[in-house]
């Protein structure tokens, strides 16, 4: 069977104003509006086109964090991915165990195309497609902003410094999507009800045979500052003064 393999996060809201906790050690989270993070929607709304196109026979969608991520793979099982499955794991997901726990779910399921979102915009790392792509020993294509796919090829354009570039991968592969690829489809309510009847499937990591090591510790976190209040100015000669007074000219 023709698969393709989703990676997903969940991630704080982007409509959510990210609090940090009194203590310094880390982001609020309680009660917060949890959503997949939208990279990862863009490279799930690529699969499901490439599936219409009939070029794919099924979408397999995938996650590594805490039993509540759940609620997201549902989601996307709703936006029209065919099965799921929740590698379970509590703490901090680092890239790499998250890459090592997707290499798993790859020998096992023989996808021809892995396709995650070029980074999370929670921790901003953009590292977990490279090192699955690294560990698998396949081509990769990252940044994508258009795939074709042409027999065992694919062709990727992705957006660089001096414009685009467009590379050929062979397949299998992983690619990772960037903002302009497509606009990820609206969840309508029959999918979501049709969504709690499709397969999800838990595992953990100690069932793959990964170790959940966390090999960074965040020494402390806090708000950007607050921005100053700023003034108008009149032409560009009171411009270029209040530059000076300020130590900027």
């Amino acid at each position: 069977m023709k698969r393709i393999l989703v990676g997903i996060k969940r991630v704080v809201d982007y409509n959510v104003r990210i609090r940090v906790k009194p203590d310094n050690t880390g982001v609020i989270t309680e009660g917060v509006k949890m959503s997949v993070n939208p990279f990862d929607e863009i490279a799930l709304e690529e699969a499901l086109r490439i599936k219409e196109r009939g070029l794919a026979e099924e979408v397999l969608v995938a996650t590594v964090g805490p039993a509540d991520v759940q609620q997201q793979l549902r989601t996307a099982l709703a936006m029209g991915a065919d099965r799921a499955v929740h590698v379970q794991a509590d703490g901090v997901i680092e890239p790499l165990v998250a890459a090592q726990a997707l290499l798993k779910i790859v020998e096992k399921e023989q996808p021809f195309l892995v396709i995650l979102g070029k980074q999370a915009i929670d921790d901003d790392n953009g590292q977990t497609g490279q090192m699955l792509a690294a560990l698998w020993n396949r081509p990769q294509a990252t940044y994508a902003s258009k795939v074709e796919l042409s027999g065992e090829t694919a062709r990727v354009t992705r957006e660089v410094d001096a414009g685009l570039e467009t590379l050929e991968v062979d397949l299998p592969a992983v690619l990772t999507t960037d903002l302009r690829l497509n606009e990820p489809r609206y969840v309508k309510l029959p999918d979501i009800m049709k969504a709690k009847k499709k397969p999800l499937d838990v595992t953990n990591l100690a069932a793959l045979g990964v170790e959940p090591r966390v090999r960074l510790k965040p020494a402390r976190f806090e708000p950007p500052p607050q921005r100053q209040k700023g003034i108008r100015v009149k032409d560009a000669a009171e411009l270029v003064d209040a530059l000076k007074k300020k130590g900027l000219l």
